[in-house]
């Protein structure tokens, strides 16, 4: 009778420290957005860009795609999102750029407002008003695109030309497709926040 009661005992421990093995093992809880990992939002597809694209920057379609086709080749995937929108900068050595524009995804119903602004020290002259549309990689929720981006610029601004440069936080790329009047010139090291409002300070 003792040897069985010393058996069951023996049971019981090792089932509650099964059990408590199993708490500590638990799965962790879901983070606040989707990751890269989930793959949970749809891509776009170039030729889907391009027609967004060309309207909203109302340039020919066979300027946009050369444009968009090298992104595509550079990131080596499909954005899961992009940006339509305009923007006005300028620069003397220092440079600010605002924007505000719509996040479009495929699996919103409606798009997102956002805004921009953003500060550059380089060598860099001249001011433009824009259209921009960005196309946005690993964005898996809206909500993921409102931080700072770091990013480097080297792009000619001409009248009728088109500029793209790449910004980049956490596994986010933007890739910034612009068009637009006026003049600006050289190369600049920056950042870029966006926001839900405008804020007249770009840091």
């Amino acid at each position: 009778m003792h040897r069985r009661q010393l058996i069951l005992s023996g049971l019981a421990a090792t089932a509650g420290a099964s059990g408590l093995s199993a708490c500590a093992t638990g799965p962790a809880a879901d983070p606040n957005y989707p990751i890269r990992s989930d793959q949970q939002a749809s891509a776009y597809t170039a030729d889907e860009l391009v027609a967004a694209g060309s309207r909203e920057l109302g340039i020919a379609a066979e300027a946009l795609g050369s444009a968009i086709e090298r992104i595509f080749a550079d990131q080596g995937d499909r954005p899961t999102a992009y940006i339509a929108g305009e923007e006005g900068s300028g620069a003397a050595g220092v440079g600010l750029r605002y924007g505000r524009g719509a996040l479009h995804m495929k699996d919103l119903s409606a798009s997102q407002e956002v805004f921009w602004q953003g500060i550059s020290i380089g060598w860099d002259v001249g001011g433009n008003a824009s259209r921009v549309f960005t196309l946005v990689y690993g964005l898996y929720h809206p909500d993921m695109i409102y931080r700072r981006y770091p990013g480097v610029e080297g792009s000619a601004y001409l009248v009728g030309g088109v500029g793209v440069n790449y910004q980049r936080a956490d596994g986010i790329v933007l890739a910034p497709i612009r068009t637009g009047v006026g003049l600006r010139l050289g190369a600049n090291v920056g950042t870029m926040a966006y926001s839900r409002q405008r804020n007249l300070l770009p840091f």
